[in-house]
């Protein structure tokens, strides 16, 4: 079994002309005269082009690689008995009784409604373009947003003195759209990369948008370098390399400006240089962040190798950061090399069992414990709860990075289909108006009021999405009669494969709760043995007091 499918993706708009070979994925046949519709073939034409998903900036993608053990390996644990965090009556511990709301920060904790929050939108086209419905819904639903890289950087209109930035009009609007609608829980986060740390994004970050939360940035889990964005003229690739960043081909190479010009290849590519981590450097960073005034520091961390994570836990623990957001291999992005994001890096199931087993390590020496995140492919309610139950007590939030935009982009497309009148027939029998369509817009129009016109339909959608998953969750939760966050633990989940509970220690399934099983089935009829053994002491102590008295 091949748990990859190399050579034709519809994420690279490749196929093949016959069934594959499956180690190498070229057709079995490889025809001489075949125009060459596989990734080889194509590359053959295009090179470096067809490295990334298609079309570039106007999608997400996932990897299609289908890991050995992954969350679906594991189920929820329900039971009949009892309940945690309320009492056990039938009238009170129901589902809506259920506590989602959860907690993130050192010092001073950072409240949110909700123990999920969106990816980072960087400055792909497709994150500008999303950033104000997505932002919206965050504020509004109590959770946090992430600003991932190069904004500032990327902005056209943005103003540098000596390098640094002064002035951006795209960062402004990304946070001041939060905070228009912020209502107190949660917050926003701003991603800095080696490129923004040069242009001093933190520092106007903090000091001129009132950013409370920053976050360096050591990679994620779909790539193992920088970020990349196109840039479809010449002026913006000479703008981009006169910002310090790495241009592909050379913009001011005249070859390379003839071949542009007449339409050779279409897009420049910008690249982000590799961060270059090391201990001292992480708490010298720690520190400068903190007397700028950054209010909470959190640390995002990607699915590099087992050492690199010990040291993103040991680093987080000792400067007693507020957040470390770890994530794993096969999440969704639209920027990173295809191959790449099928084949590198740790998955989720595999990297959450190694922080599970490093922050163990540290709890045992009474270290601080800094509040974790997990993403990577995660995007339902049972994905929420298992993925805080194969880490817990140390999990506090999951990031749904590509879930929540997908619920973005359709909530705003089916707005502008309602606009347009063409509301296709399998969205039309709901109705024709967003408040037919959409089953919480009532709900928000009533609440909000006259402020409900400038809610966009992307956010009306992510909110609706996300209230399925917090009524999925809280269902789930009342199922393992767990009625509050802090309950969940790692005996919720069963492996339902040997080879799953090698990965993560979760007890294999035909081996859970065999003792306890065994008790019950010890026990006699009418009252187990623990009655039975009571009545025979009962009764050889009558028996001795009558040998007494006889003796006597």
């Amino acid at each position: 079994m091949s748990y990859s499918k190399p050579n034709a993706s519809p994420a690279t708009m490749s196929r093949n002309r016959v069934a594959a070979a499956p180690q190498s994925g070229i057709c079995a046949t490889c025809l001489d005269g075949c125009p060459g519709p596989c990734e080889v073939g194509r590359s053959a034409l295009r090179g470096r082009e067809v490295l990334y998903p298609q079309p570039y900036s106007k999608i997400t993608a996932g990897a299609e690689k289908d890991y050995p053990v992954d969350l679906s390996h594991f189920n929820i644990q329900g039971t009949c008995v009892g309940a945690v965090g309320v009492s056990a009556d039938s009238d009170r511990a129901t589902f809506p009784a259920v506590d989602i709301s959860t907690t993130v920060g050192a010092k001073e904790k950072i409240k949110m409604k909700v123990p999920y929050f969106t990816g980072a939108l960087g400055s792909t086209d497709i994150a500008r373009i999303h950033w104000e419905p997505m932002a919206i819904a965050a504020a509004l639903s109590g959770t946090l947003v992430v600003v991932g890289e190069n904004v500032c950087g990327m902005d056209p209109q943005a103003e540098f003195k000596n390098g640094r930035v002064v002035r951006s009009p795209e960062m402004e609007r990304r946070v001041k759209t939060f905070q228009r609608w912020h209502n107190g829980y949660g917050g926003i986060i701003v991603q800095y990369n080696v490129e923004d740390g040069r242009l001093g994004v933190p520092e106007y970050a903090v000091e001129k948008l009132g950013v409370e939360i920053i976050e360096p940035k050591w990679g994620q889990g779909a790539k193992d370098i920088g970020g990349e964005v196109k840039l479809p003229t010449l002026e913006r690739a000479l703008q981009l390399k006169s910002r310090g960043y790495i241009v592909l081909p050379d913009p001011e190479d005249p070859v390379i400006q003839e071949a542009f010009q007449q339409g050779d290849f279409k897009e420049f590519e910008r690249h982000s240089r590799l961060g270059m981590v090391t201990e001292d450097g992480f708490h010298q960073e720690v520190e400068r962040l903190r007397r700028i005034g950054t209010k909470h520091i959190s640390l995002k961390t990607g699915a590099y190798r087992p050492v690199d994570l010990a040291r993103a836990v040991k680093y987080a623990s000792d400067a007693k950061i507020d957040l470390l957001t770890v994530d794993g291999a096969g999440g969704g992005t639209g920027m990173s090399p295809w191959r790449m994001m099928n084949e590198w890096g740790i998955p989720t199931v595999y990297l959450e069992s190694l922080l599970y087993q490093y922050l163990k390590q540290l709890e045992k020496k009474k270290a601080y414990i800094p509040c974790c995140a997990m993403a990577g492919g995660l995007s339902l309610e049972d994905h929420i709860f298992k993925a805080i139950a194969l880490a817990a007590p140390y999990i506090k939030a999951i990031c749904l990075g590509r879930a929540s935009m997908t619920a973005a982009m359709v909530g705003g497309t089916i707005g502008e289909m309602i606009k347009r009148g063409k509301v296709p027939p399998e969205i039309g029998k709901y109705g024709m108006d967003v408040e037919h369509i959409f089953i919480l817009a009532s709900q928000l129009k009533a609440k909000y009021g006259k402020d409900f016109e400038q809610i966009p339909t992307g956010a009306i959608g992510m909110i609706t999405y996300f209230d399925r998953l917090n009524a999925g969750l809280q269902q789930l939760m009342a199922g393992a009669r767990k009625f509050a966050l802090k309950h969940i633990s790692r005996d919720d989940l069963v492996s339902l494969t040997r080879e799953a509970t090698d990965v993560s220690g979760i007890s294999y399934v035909m081996d859970t709760d065999k003792k306890e099983a065994g008790k019950i089935l010890g026990q006699s009829a009418g009252g187990g043995n623990g009655r039975a053994r009571q009545t025979q002491s009962k009764r050889k102590g009558a028996i001795l007091k009558e040998k007494e008295m006889v003796l006597a």
